[in-house]
């Protein structure tokens, strides 16, 4: 195997691509996933509700032959090719089902936050153009009352809930039965049941898709925070799923030990976000192992769920890692199944990975490494990763770059000056995993991608000489502080509407200065800020570089925070951080 350094193209450009190159098919989600419409799978559960495992739960075989049923009844129910459903439900076992039955039926999917306010749900049926909207019966009144601002038929609107047995299913019967009164709701607001886009004959062919063509379709448009913090839909294509399926295979494939012993995973990544779909929707069945799905999370039932089901893998986010380091109910359940912890979606700190390293190496002996990795919507899922046998003391790295992806750090006031190892820069990206643009917005696509393909991520990275990235953290006293693990904890504040984080420089030393928007008229203070921050981080952590008020938060198309501007600012500002008010 070559090694890092061998694909260090660090001439004149510096950019970099990853070590590793893999043939990507040239088909359609559904045939790579399943092989065909009639192909022999196993009947062995891989989707299980985690709290009724034993009456809800999917094989291959059955996972196929609902995402048949559906995709026949959607049709049926019209819908045409290329037309965009919206699924507007919390994780429940038959989500991915629904998901790549949309895509069977040659549809679009859209996923939305199930606790979105009506005002924001009509601006995603509008922008993405639903024909459909399928929500679960706690969202269904918003449901209803987005579809009537946007003018949608309530026929048009079903409501979704896991009452659907499938008990008999791998038998072949075709019995499925409904055992829920979700239908309810469905007769109170003149909407109906998802049961009836079930139809009873399950001999629906998809359509292959055998081109390069075909294969860039749209499949799923996933929304991502603008400017403005109006979303944008994010357009993926079926080649982009494939490919960033086959990269994260890959890279759990690298090490025989892992890949040789059994694995349960456990499901509580929400599958409207693009971390959820790629792991449960594609990854899972890829693999063909049981996910036990949760419907709604709870921490603690999380840590039991682990124990019970002896869960050997947990794909995660911050709060998690930091909850497993933290959380004095972690010493309660025993989590000696598991393996491998990964986290995405933000930056995690390195004391917290450090943490829960230790902990899991003093209960149980176990040498587990938190591995983190780093990729946007408009990359699909991940685009950074780790081999998972390195060992070297990486932590804070999010890794190398997946099969077939290039990257580049650029000047972050000159994109025609590409930056050498160790340092930082913006991060430009270009892979087959890299989405095709914003949704009927070609202005927010032009901002995004260079004339020659390179996408601009938005984010301030750097590389070191083997080729591991780090993302940017702010360093205090030597320790190492994520802007988005305090802009997580900002966010919680009710009179918080937006926030950012930079570290300002110090005494040869970095302090963190948080950029806020507060609600208005909320009457927010500076001291409101610092003293939330100190109730609830270690000192390192507090907000002691100054507190600005501003109006917006400078963010590029894809949402990323344009930390760049408010460097730029901070170099020019005049703030106070002690107590008393900034001093534009």
């Amino acid at each position: 195997m070559s090694s890092v350094s061998d694909f260090l193209t660090a001439r004149s450009t510096y950019s970099l691509r990853s070590r590793w190159s893999l043939d990507i098919p040239v088909t359609d989600l559904c045939s790579y996933l399943f092989t065909s419409p009639t192909a022999e799978l196993s009947r062995t559960p891989i989707y299980l509700a985690a709290e009724k495992p034993e009456t809800h739960n999917l094989s291959l075989h059955s996972h196929r032959r609902l995402v048949k049923k559906i995709a026949r009844g959607l049709r049926d129910a019209g819908l045409l090719p290329g037309q965009r459903v919206l699924a507007f439900s919390a994780n429940n076992v038959f989500y991915p089902s629904l998901y790549l039955a949309i895509l069977a039926a040659g549809g679009v999917f859209t996923g939305a936050n199930p606790i979105y306010t009506t005002r924001e749900l009509a601006f995603q049926l509008k922008d993405s153009g639903a024909s459909f909207c399928i929500a679960s019966a706690a969202s269904i009144k918003t449901a209803v009352d987005a579809a009537d601002i946007i003018g949608l038929d309530r026929r048009k609107v079903y409501v979704f809930d896991d009452g659907l047995l499938l008990g008999d299913v791998d038998g072949g019967t075709g019995v499925d039965r409904w055992t829920s009164d979700a239908g309810e709701p469905g007769k109170l607001y003149g909407v109906r049941h998802w049961s009836e886009l079930v139809s009873d004959s399950d001999d629906f062919h998809w359509k292959p898709l055998q081109t390069m063509g075909d294969v860039q379709q749209t499949a799923a448009i996933n929304y991502s925070s603008g400017t403005t913090g109006v979303p944008k839909g994010v357009e993926i294509t079926h080649r982009n799923l494939i490919a960033n399926t086959i990269q994260v295979l890959h890279l759990g494939h690298l090490s025989p030990t892992l890949r040789e012993l059994p694995s349960r995973q456990i499901g509580m990544l929400p599958m409207y976000h693009a971390y959820g779909q790629t792991y449960y929707v594609m990854i899972c069945p890829a693999l063909n192992v049981p996910l036990y799905m949760i419907q709604k999370f709870d921490f603690l039932e999380f840590l039991g769920y682990i124990e019970k089901y002896k869960v050997t893998s947990i794909a995660g986010v911050p709060p998690i890692m930091i909850a497993l380091a933290k959380h004095p109910g972690v010493s309660k359940f025993d989590l000696s199944s598991v393996r491998a912890l990964g986290s995405g979606a933000a930056p995690l700190g390195k004391d917290v990975m450090k943490e829960v390293e230790g902990k899991f190496l003093k209960r149980y002996g176990a040498d587990i490494r938190v591995r983190q990795g780093w990729g946007m919507t408009e990359t699909t899922c991940s685009i950074l990763g780790h081999h998972p046998d390195d060992k070297e003391d990486d932590q804070g790295s999010v890794g190398e770059l997946l099969a077939n992806c290039e990257a580049k750090i650029v000047d972050a006031n000159d994109e025609t000056i590409d930056l050498p190892a160790g340092v930082p820069g913006e991060l430009y990206v270009r892979a087959p995993n890299v989405c095709k643009g914003y949704y009927r917005n070609p202005k927010a696509t032009a901002e995004i991608f260079t004339k020659d393909g390179w996408m601009r991520t938005g984010d301030i990275a750097y590389y070191n000489s083997i080729g591991k990235f780090y993302i940017e953290l702010i360093k205090v006293k030597g320790n190492q502080v994520a802007p988005a693990e305090l802009e997580g904890v900002l966010l919680d504040h009710q009179k918080i509407a937006d926030v950012a984080v930079i570290g300002i420089p110090y005494a040869n030393d970095e302090r963190p200065r948080a950029y806020v928007v507060p609600i208005a008229n909320s009457g927010l203070t500076q001291e409101d800020v610092k003293d939330w921050v100190k109730e609830r981080c270690t000192r390192y952590k507090w907000i002691t570089g100054g507190v600005v008020f501003l109006d917006e938060i400078p963010k590029n198309p894809s949402g990323k925070i344009l930390r760049k501007v408010l460097r730029e600012r901070a170099a020019h500002e005049v703030v106070d951080t002690g107590d008393s008010r900034a001093k534009l």
